[in-house]
């Protein structure tokens, strides 16, 4: 598996973990990606990107959920299902703040997230409410 991939997957599961147990996260999300990637190759740098995306995801979560907002009509955030609504998150996040990855990238990423995670809708969900957030910002 990618470093990246893996990287957003620790992300997710973590983000998810916050969603369920509150905001106090720094700490555990070391334990957390210690724990996850004992022993594993390549380890060093998907705890990185993990913790660049948990922390960027935290940043900027207020304006994330915003844009989410807007974008999925008839839907209320906080009664998305978890998994898709930090998979949401984590590829709006990378569409706006990390120049590094592709439009497509983080599109297609987060719809995996969301199929592998949550469920085969979960991609179709996923999918409409990014790329709504793409065309409204422009890009």
């Amino acid at each position: 598996m990618r470093v990246r991939t893996r990287g957003r997957e620790l992300a997710l599961q973590f983000l998810f973990q916050l969603d369920v147990q509150g905001d106090d996260y720094r700490k555990e999300l070391d334990r957390f990606l210690d724990e996850t990637l004992a022993g594993i190759k390549d380890a060093y740098e998907a705890k990185q990107y993990a913790r660049d995306l948990v922390d960027g995801v935290m940043r900027h979560r207020d304006d994330l959920d915003a844009l989410i907002r807007k974008a999925a009509t008839n839907w209320e955030i906080d009664r998305m299902a978890a998994v898709d609504r930090n998979a949401l998150r984590l590829g709006c996040f990378e569409l706006l703040h990390d120049d590094d990855i592709p439009m497509k990238v983080a599109i297609n990423e987060a719809i995996e997230l969301g199929k592998r995670f949550s469920t085969e809708a979960s991609g179709a969900f996923v999918n409409g409410i990014l790329d709504r957030i793409r065309k409204d910002q422009g890009l």
